[in-house]
C-alpha cells in the first residue's frame, strides 16, 4: 500500500516548487528463515563435560548436527527442531515480512531560457524485517531483527543543471563555433548507508547462518551503550567506529545489537559535463562531450558494505573498499 500526497506552487515565471509527503507499507513480504534450527537450550544443556557421558562430545557452535549422549545414556541425535536432524539447516520463503518507509520530499525546478535547474531533497526512513532474501529472519523471534533497511538514506540532496554557454553574444555573431556550447552537471550529497552487523560464529546454536552464497548470519554482536565516536575521515587508518562496544554474542544467544542502527560514510560527489552541438545540415548533427564523474577526486566511502560489520572480521570496523577515483571520458555522437 503506498500514499503519495504532493503540494506544487509556481513561483514567478520561471520556478515550480513542491512538496510531498511519500508513504509506503509492505505485507506478506517474501522472506527467508530457517526451517529446522538448532534449539539452543538443548546445545547448552549439553555443553559442559559433566552434562554428557564420559569421552563423548559436548555441543557447541556448530554442533547443531552432532550426536550426544547424556550421563544416563540417552542419546540426544542432534539438536536441531522439529524435523529430524538428517533435514539439516535448511532455508525456506515464506510470505510474511513486513516493511514500512515515510519520506519528505522536496523540489525545485526552473525551466526557462538558457539555464535549467533541478534540485531535490528527501528526508526519508526505510524499516524492514529483512533486506533481501540473504537475510534470514530470527525462526524464535520474528521481529528481533526488524529494523533500519539494508538500502536505506536518511538526507539525500540532488542538484542538476543546463547552462547554454553564451558564445554567440561573446562573438557577436552566430557562426558554428560559437553555436551550441553548454555546460551541465550533477551534484549530490547524501548521508551514507546503514552498517550492517553480523557474527558468524554460531554462538546462537541456531545453526541457520546461510542462505546462499551470500547468506548472512542472524547471530549479531553483543553490544554496550556508550559514545560510537564515528570516524568522519576514514582516510587516517582508524576504525570508522568505537569497535570496543562490540563483543561476540553470548553462547546460547542471539546478540545484543540490533542488525543495523547508524550510517556508514556519506557522499559529497560532483559530475560536470561540457558539450558542443553543432548542427551541419537540417537534418544532421554532431554532438561532442568531456565529461568527468568525481569531478574534484574526493574520496568517497559511500556504498554498500563499505564499512565492515562482521565481529568475526580481521577488519570489523573499518572501511574497508572506496568508491572509482575521478573518471573522464570524451564521447561523439552523429544524429541523421
Amino acid at each position: 500500500m503506498t500514499a503519495n500526497v504532493t503540494i506544487e506552487r509556481q513561483i514567478g515565471s520561471s520556478y515550480l516548487a513542491s512538496a510531498s509527503y511519500v508513504g509506503s507499507l509492505g505485507r506478506h513480504l517474501l522472506t527467508s528463515l530457517g526451517a529446522n534450527p538448532g534449539v539452543p537450550s538443548l546445545c547448552l544443556g549439553l555443553s559442559q563435560p559433566q552434562n554428557v557421558a564420559p569421552g563423548t562430545p559436548t555441543c557447541g557452535p556448530f554442533g547443531e548436527n552432532g550426536v550426544y549422549t547424556r550421563p544416563d545414556g540417552t542419546v540426544v541425535n542432534g539438536t536441531r527442531a522439529p524435523f529430524s536432524n538428517e533435514i539439516g539447516s535448511d532455508g525456506y520463503f515464506a510470505n510474511m515480512g513486513n516493511s514500512n518507509y515515510n519520506a519528505l520530499q522536496l523540489t525545485l525546478k526552473r525551466s526557462r531560457g538558457p539555464l535549467t535547474l533541478l534540485a531535490s531533497y528527501s528526508y526519508g526512513k526505510s524499516l524492514d524485517w529483512s533486506s533481501n532474501l540473504q537475510e534470514q529472519v530470527d525462526p524464535y523471534s520474528y521481529r528481533k531483527q526488524y529494523g533500519i533497511s539494508r538500502f536505506d538514506i536518511k538526507h539525500n540532496f540532488v542538484f542538476s543543471y543546463t547552462c547554454e554557454l553564451p558564445f554567440t553574444n561573446a562573438f557577436r555573431t552566430r557562426s558554428r563555433l560559437a553555436d551550441g556550447w553548454a555546460i551541465s552537471g550533477t551534484t549530490r550529497f547524501s548521508t551514507g548507508l546503514p552498517v550492517t552487523f553480523a557474527s558468524f560464529g554460531d554462538n546462537a546454536l541456531m545453526g541457520v547462518q546461510n542462505n546462499g552464497v551470500n547468506g548472512v548470519s542472524i547471530d549479531l554482536p553483543d553490544v554496550v551503550p556508550g559514545n560510537l565516536q564515528i570516524n568522519h575521515d576514514p582516510r587516517n587508518g582508524k576504525p570508522y567506529f568505537n569497535t570496543s562496544l562490540f563483543s561476540p554474542n553470548a553462547l546460547g544467544t542471539p546478540g545484543t545489537s540490533s542488525r543495523r542502527f547508524f550510517y556508514s560514510p556519506g557522499m559529497a560527489n560532483y559530475n560536470i559535463a561540457l558539450q558542443k552541438l553543432t548542427r551541419l545540415s537540417e537534418s544532421t548533427k554532431i554532438e561532442l562531450r568531456f565529461e568527468t564523474f568525481n569531478t574534484f577526486n574526493h574520496t568517497q566511502f559511500f556504498g554498500d558494505d563499505f564499512v565492515d560489520g562482521n565481529i568475526n572480521s580481521a577488519t570489523f570496523g573499518y572501511v574497508t573498499h572506496a568508491a572509482p577515483p575521478r573518471i573522464s571520458q570524451v564521447a561523439a555522437k552523429f544524429t541523421f
